[in-house]
């Protein structure tokens, strides 16, 4: 059985309904939008605290280490990219907030690949050990590089080498790539304290946009004006205008009945043979005093009743009336009609059924076939 209020209606539960299930679902959205963010920021916290290299992880790399150097991060799969026109790339920083989204595996115009072989991060170097030979990019000789937004790529700028070079990797692991080689060029730059920092205050910056969970809507917070397009604006243009049109309608004089036009009617010429006649004339009568012409209020009009033959006020214009059978209604349908469940998944036109809720299931056999039938039909 319904719940109906002291007024016997029941929009106003339907109203709760909604808005209750709409703020309930920003804010679980909102909510895990949060947490996957702030997942991330720690876990890259963590791991620029504890990111360390060993000399010991470069053992078996056709590749010879410094006395003092140290391997980080090793990727098996790696391509080595070439610019082929000259470019100047901003100067390495710091940076490390965490990408949207991951970059897409395409490969960016004006760029061709020329090797393929292991990437492998040290405290001193980047190092692509290749089938062609090895590619060093060495941090104190880096003068530019720029981590691509839409693409796997990341392109470097060295003293020694004339032409831009890079390196393209796999798109699920360009993010941890461009992390551990900016906490290897830190560490060259002696620089790890800068970038614990910067990842503290992005932390605490986005606990302070934590959602909270939302109030729960009552049947008394529903106002009829919800049903107004433009809300408590509309009805106070609309009480305004009704105030002054029968004002403007009383300040107009109606047309005056006793004005002090007189009437002559047509009589024929007198003929000279003929006296004139004296007509007995009735005594004139003297005007009122101070008389003011009486005015006469025009009666102001009755605004028309709304055609909805007993569907909900909407702004859509949708009724019980008659008119046009409605096959892809509003998308804001639900937030003014009970919308049965998988409504969106009709293949029919608009109707409403037995038990109150309304379907895209009219002209189908098995129109409203869970709701008891179908009632009427909703026209535009």
């Amino acid at each position: 059985m319904a719940r109906t209020d002291s007024t016997g209606s029941t929009w106003r539960y339907r109203w709760v309904h909604r808005q209750n299930e709409r703020r309930r679902r920003e804010f679980r959205s909102a909510d895990k939008a949060w947490r996957r963010r702030d997942d991330e920021l720690r876990r890259l916290r963590t791991l620029a605290e504890e990111f360390q290299g060993s000399a010991a992880a470069g053992a078996g790399l056709a590749l010879e280490l410094a006395p003092d150097e140290v391997v980080f991060w090793v990727l098996p799969a790696a391509q080595l990219v070439e610019v082929r026109h000259t470019t100047v790339l901003p100067a390495p920083d710091l940076t490390v907030a965490p990408a949207a989204a991951p970059p897409r595996p395409r490969r960016p115009d004006g760029v061709r690949v020329a090797d393929a072989g292991m990437a492998v991060i040290t405290n001193r170097r980047l190092v692509l050990l290749g089938g062609r030979g090895r590619r060093d990019w060495a941090y104190g000789k880096m003068t530019g590089l720029a981590h691509d937004p839409h693409a796997p790529v990341t392109l470097m700028q060295v003293l020694d080498r004339r032409r831009t070079s890079g390196l393209m990797l796999p798109a699920d692991v360009a993010a941890d790539f461009r992390f551990k080689l900016t906490l290897a060029f830190a560490d060259a730059i002696e620089q790890r304290g800068a970038v614990l920092d910067q990842l503290d205050e992005a932390i605490a910056e986005h606990a302070q946009l934590k959602p909270f969970r939302p109030l729960i809507a009552t049947p008394a917070q529903a106002q009829p004006f919800a049903f107004v397009p433009g809300g408590r604006r509309t009805v106070a243009v609309a009480a305004g205008i009704a105030l002054l049109v029968p004002a403007a309608l009383l300040d107009t004089d109606p047309a005056d009945p006793t004005g002090s036009e007189v009437a002559v009617a047509a009589t024929p010429a007198p003929d000279a043979a003929v006296p004139p006649v004296a007509l007995p004339t009735a005594p004139a009568k003297a005007p009122p005093a101070a008389s003011k012409p009486r005015r006469t209020a025009s009666p102001s009009p009755t605004p028309a009743r709304e055609r909805l033959c007993g569907a909900p006020a909407n702004p859509m214009g949708y009724d019980f009336c008659g008119g046009d059978r409605i096959r892809r209604p509003a998308i804001e349908i639900c937030d003014w009609f009970d919308c049965a469940p998988e409504f969106w998944a009709g293949r029919g036109y608009l109707v409403q059924c037995r038990d109150g809720s309304v379907s895209l299931t009219g002209g189908r056999r098995d129109a409203c076939a869970a709701h008891d039938g179908v009632r009427r039909t909703v026209w535009r």
